[in-house]
């Protein structure tokens, strides 16, 4: 391949130089390389319709975005595990600085000093926020995060089970169910409200979420003395907002938590990309997923940053990896850390209160509409369930007529049941029109 090829963004093959690559892998026809695909689906018929120009596929595009349902971040009510928060216009002017955007994978410290102290400071905040002794260097979300907490709450105590609680959000239960059917672990739920937790011997932890998927503040302090009892370890995935106002995981004797680090200000972005928040006691330093970055001394005694522990299969033994994760997600990272700098310890603290009076402020206006229902005797911080008098799809359509996104749906748990988020970006006049819809559905 010439240098003016290699340069090319399209680099057509020509029948010579299929056939050269044939050969070389012992093929007689390009056919040959899809035949483990059913014969029937292997070239189906594409409605596409006739070819367009560059200028006529962009207007088509338009008109297919144009399409779209848009509000303002302010009508939305939907969180559900995707939250919005105020983002000052200076985290995305910080974070394009080239200091931060070296090398995406810092396997060269010499020349990434930039991402790896990023990385570092974004393990401080995932520590102080979680209240644990030493974090990782983010996962791909919150969900995988958790997964990999059951995983290595498998390692530390050789036991195989594990129990799920029924408010965890169900999204993220079938993720662990995902990262464990193939080791042969088992997963079992149990019912948040029941009397026991029905631990044994053989149950290596309980993953919780805090708060969990309907809104509600969990007491973990209770919850991890018992489970310690059973000799098991308690994982919390937790909101890292709320933990600015609550108290933090760690303070409550959780074992391993973990968090979807989107809630810190990372705009929602049609499902992505997020990053995961992974921390634990330093006892379990050696069973963390993931890269970890530590601070140090080079030899004319600058700081520097440096990989300190890599326990991915890439880089160590396979037996001795704990993950095969291959990748921090160290853009977003880098995005969280600077917007809660930038927020600082007493900002982060007073956005999280906004937060909960907006959002009880919403729940006990809907409560009183004839009809509605909300529980406000248990503790919640931004979600909260409302008890309909129609169904989900109903409630929601009529919101969409007034320009609002509604809640999520969780009548499965909940009859006609909706779940509602308000954060500091909701108004009170946007709150109220809410509120005005809602009250023509009673």
């Amino acid at each position: 391949m010439t240098k003016a090829q290699f340069n090319q963004p399209y680099i057509p093959n020509t029948d010579s130089d299929r056939s050269q690559m044939l050969e070389a892998i012992n093929a007689d026809s390009v056919d040959e390389l899809f035949l483990d695909i059913p014969e029937n689906y292997r070239n189906p018929a594409l409605n596409i319709g006739d070819p367009l120009s560059e200028m006529e596929i962009k207007s088509k595009l338009n008109e297919l975005a144009e399409s779209n349902f848009q509000v303002s971040a302010d009508s939305s009510f939907l969180g559900a595990g995707v939250y919005r928060h105020f983002v000052p216009a200076v985290v995305p002017s910080l974070i394009t600085r080239g200091e931060f955007l070296t090398s995406y994978t810092p396997y060269q410290p010499e020349v990434s000093q930039g991402t790896l102290q990023g990385t570092y400071e974004f393990q401080t905040i995932t520590a102080q926020i979680l209240g644990m002794e030493v974090a990782n260097a983010g996962m791909y979300d919150g969900a995988t995060a958790l997964a990999e907490a059951a995983l290595m709450a498998c390692r530390i105590t050789k036991r195989y089970r594990v129990a799920v609680l029924n408010s965890v959000n169900p999204k993220y239960v079938e993720v662990v169910q995902t990262y464990t059917a193939p080791q042969g672990i088992e997963i079992y739920i149990i019912d948040e409200g029941g009397e026991d937790t029905h631990l044994d011997q053989e149950t290596a932890c309980l993953l919780v979420q805090y708060p969990n998927y309907w809104g509600q503040v969990h007491n973990l302090e209770v919850l991890a003395e018992k489970v310690h009892s059973y000799g098991a370890l308690l994982c919390a995935s937790s909101d890292p907002v709320a933990c600015a106002m609550f108290r933090s995981p760690g303070s409550m004797g959780v074992d391993i938590a973990t968090g979807e680090g989107q809630a810190l200000g990372i705009p929602p972005s049609f499902g992505g990309p997020f990053v995961g928040l992974f921390a634990t006691k330093k006892d379990y330093l050696r069973q963390l997923p993931g890269r970890i970055v530590g601070k140090t001394i080079d030899t004319e005694g600058r700081t520097g940053y440096v990989l300190t522990l890599q326990p991915r299969e890439q880089h160590i033994r396979r037996e001795r990896a704990t993950s095969n994760i291959c990748t921090s997600t160290a853009l977003i990272g880098l995005w969280a850390t600077v917007w809660t700098a930038l927020m600082g310890k007493n900002g982060l603290r007073h956005l999280a209160e906004l937060t909960y009076q907006k959002s009880h402020y919403a729940a006990s206006q809907i409560a009183q509409i004839p009809g509605f229902s909300v529980d406000l005797e248990r503790v919640f911080f931004q979600e909260f369930v409302v008890r309909c008098p129609v169904p989900y799809s109903d409630v929601n359509k009529h919101l969409e007529n007034h320009g609002i996104v509604g809640g999520a749906d969780v009548s499965e748990s909940f009859t006609n049941g909706v779940l509602f988020c308000v954060t500091e970006v909701n108004s009170r006049k946007k709150i109220d029109l809410l509120v005005a819809a809602l009250r023509e559905l009673s």
